[in-house]
């Protein structure tokens, strides 16, 4: 009989302690929620070119994609997608990304990593001006 005491509070234990580990690999899965794990896989307007000043990072969080400004005609785009654990990175403090799931940080103007756990850089985007928009994302294919 004494050993039906400490079961059952492993088993109540193992039962509270349940929902922080289905949180906790959700976090670091992969996902199947379609858009808001992946790069634009066809051109998108992120709005107007002088949105983004010379010198500055601007972080599109709806679309996945950093453009960082290096002179008044030269622009580099980035996907936000964590090269760690695929997590949408949603916050830039002047040119450092940093993603919230496992605090992996990037450099906005040339996608390399700053801290790890991730290890590759951000995959880069095509990006242009066109009308006075900036457009990023690789172009259709036929």
């Amino acid at each position: 009989m004494s050993g039906t005491p400490p079961a059952r509070r492993t088993v109540l234990r193992a039962a509270a302690l349940a929902p922080a580990v289905g949180l906790g690999l959700t976090a670091c899965s992969s996902g199947g929620d379609g858009g808001s794990r992946s790069a634009p896989t066809a051109p998108v307007d992120l709005g107007e070119s002088d949105d983004v000043k010379v010198g500055a990072s601007k972080l599109y969080t709806d679309r996945n994609v950093v453009v960082s400004r290096v002179s008044d005609d030269e622009y580099k785009a980035f996907s936000t997608i964590c090269t760690h654990a695929r997590c949408p990175i949603n916050k830039l403090e002047g040119h450092k990304l940093i993603c919230q799931c496992h605090g992996s940080q990037f450099d906005a103007t040339n996608g390399e990593v700053l801290k790890e756990p991730a290890v590759s850089p951000l995959a880069e985007l095509p990006v242009k001006v066109e009308n006075g928009k900036i457009i990023a994302g690789p172009e259709k294919k036929a």
